[in-house]
This record gives structure tokens, C-alpha cells and sequence, in this order.
């Protein structure tokens, strides 16, 4: 064999090497995507991380301006670790009672109703009503449940009974927990319904051919299939309860000592103005509500397996 039989090796440059990977994989992506989704990126910077950033900057200087650690010290007072306290017991509260009675729903809608028409109905009413908060929720429910509220008038009539003589006040803790389930209820609705759909009917068949009962199917199949998704959506609730503010300063004013409400005094309060004090109240919250997100992203990507 000669020499010109011999085919020629040619080792490219190692420098070269990255960077043509580099341009392959920046002629790969889809520029058109990144430049449809670039508006919601500039938007969740502005209205969301640079705020963080600020209120982070905030809470570690004093209302001269000097680096101070003071603004968490402040926060081991009785009206804050009570307004903490308050704020977890409410939130608790209302995640509860709403998880329990909406995933009765969930299931009844879920497993009973077999009409696609009247699932429709539900799913966008519950669409609508679990944004329904604010000042719109509380004149409604100061309007329903109110001291001349109409169904606080047709119970007097019909019953006797008089709801705030027996201890009901709408402007207390039970009251703006009644409140929240309007919201708390369809949320839990919403969120556990996949997971119901996920519940293949051949599982209760062949639990029933076994000889299971329709108890033992649940206990041992139903709900820890759903426990997952059902805990990921108590710490939803949980969060979306504690950051609440409109809803409960429309309806309670200062009546309901809760984190939403404190903080909202210390930025804007005539007596209470301390903006510092209220960044350092704000990141506590951040920090709550941060780590039960997380609580529920994560059990909410361990439910997914059982949709797949």
C-alpha cells in the first residue's frame, strides 16, 4: 500500500471544539420562543424580584439608613410573635376545614357526577370564585353574614336564633376563617381533582373482586394515592391564607391581630411607621410562605406519578 492509499487523519483543534458547540447549541434554540416569553421575564423582574431585593435591602437598615440588625430583633415582641402566632393559627384553621370539605366535593364531583356538563359548571365556578378575595369578598360576606346581614335577618326570622347573641362576630378569627373558606374550598377543589381523575375505576373493581370493602379500598388505595396531592394542598392553602391582607383589613380593620395586618400599619400607619420594621416583617412572611410552597411543589411532583 502506498503512501497516498493512506487516508488523511485530521485532528481538530481542541480550542475550536467548544467553541463550535456553543454555536450549534445557540443556532438550536428558538429565538422567536424566547422573544414571545421575554415580556412575562421583564415583568416578573420588575414586580417581582426587584421588589424582593429591596424589601431584603430594607430590613437590614435602620429609618436613619445605617446597617442594623435591630429591624429582626424588634420582631421578638409580644404584638409581633402574637401576630405570627394569630397569622398560623388562622391559616391552619382555614386549610383544614377547607382541604376536608373540598376534597368531599372533589370526590362527589370527582366520582359521582358523571355528566361533563355539570363537572364544566363546577370547575368554572370554582375558577372564579377562588379568585374572588378583597374588598369584594368582605362587603359580600358583610352583607350575607353581617349584623343585618340577610342570612343573619332569615335565621332571627325563622329560627329565633340571633347569631351574634350566641357568640358569632364576622370581625373576629372564626369569622374571617368562614370568610376564607370561600376562596379555600374551591382552591382545594381545583388542585385535587387531577388527582381524583387519576383514580382508575379498575382499581375499586378489582379491589372489590378481592373482597376489599368500599373502607378498606380507601384506606388502602384510595387515600394514599391521594394523601400526597391532599398535603400538598393544605400547604397551599396554608400559604395562600397567610399572605391574604385585603380581605381581612376590609372586613376585621385592627380587630384580628394577623402578620398582613401589622405589617400593613408599620408602612402605612400614621402611629406605627416604620417601613424597616416592616420590610424585616415582610421577609418573616416571604420566608413562611416560601417554605410551604416548597412543601407543596414538592409533594405535588410525587402525586404527578400517579397521572402519568
Amino acid at each position: 500500500m502506498s503512501e497516498k492509499d493512506v487516508p488523511e487523519l485530521r485532528i481538530s483543534e481542541p480550542s475550536k471544539l467548544p467553541i463550535t458547540r456553543r454555536a450549534s447549541a445557540l443556532r438550536r434554540l428558538d429565538w422567536s420562543a424566547l422573544i414571545g416569553v421575554a415580556p412575562f421575564f421583564i415583568f416578573a423582574l420588575v414586580m417581582m424580584v426587584a421588589p424582593t431585593v429591596a424589601l431584603i435591602a430594607n430590613a437590614f437598615v435602620d429609618q436613619q439608613g445605617h446597617l442594623t440588625f435591630g429591624n429582626f430583633a424588634d420582631l421578638n415582641t409580644p404584638e409581633v410573635t402574637g401576630a405570627f402566632a394569630e397569622s398560623i393559627r388562622l391559616s391552619a384553621a382555614s386549610a383544614v376545614i377547607g382541604a376536608v370539605i373540598g376534597l368531599g366535593l372533589a370526590l362527589t364531583v370527582g366520582r359521582g357526577i358523571r355528566s361533563t356538563k355539570v363537572r364544566s359548571i363546577v370547575m368554572t365556578f370554582c375558577g372564579v370564585a377562588s379568585n374572588f378575595s378583597g374588598v369584594p369578598l368582605a362587603f359580600a360576606f358583610v352583607a350575607t353574614l353581617g349584623r343585618l346581614g340577610l342570612v343573619t335577618v332569615a335565621i332571627k326570622a325563622a329560627f329565633g336564633i340571633d347569631i351574634y347573641a350566641a357568640g358569632f362576630d364576622l370581625a373576629s378569627f372564626w369569622g374571617l376563617t368562614v370568610t376564607y373558606l370561600f376562596f379555600q374550598i374551591p382552591i382545594t377543589i381545583t388542585i385535587m381533582m387531577p388527582a381524583i381523575d387519576g383514580l382508575r375505576r379498575d382499581w375499586c373493581e378489582a379491589a372489590s373482586i378481592l373482597g376489599a370493602s368500599s373502607w378498606q379500598y380507601w384506606r388502602h388505595i384510595g387515600l394514599p394515592i391521594l394523601w400526597p396531592s391532599l398535603l400538598g394542598t393544605l400547604a397551599l392553602l396554608f400559604a395562600n391564607s397567610f399572605g391574604a391582607i385585603a380581605t381581612a383589613y376590609a372586613l376585621t380593620g385592627y380587630a384580628v391581630n394577623i402578620v398582613p395586618i401589622v405589617l400593613y400599619a408599620q408602612i402605612r400607619g400614621d402611629v406605627l411607621h416604620n417601613e424597616s420594621l416592616g420590610a424585616a416583617l415582610a421577609l418573616g412572611m416571604i420566608i413562611v410562605m416560601a417554605f410551604a410552597n416548597t412543601i407543596y411543589l414538592i409533594l405535588r411532583t410525587r402525586a404527578e406519578r400517579w397521572l402519568r
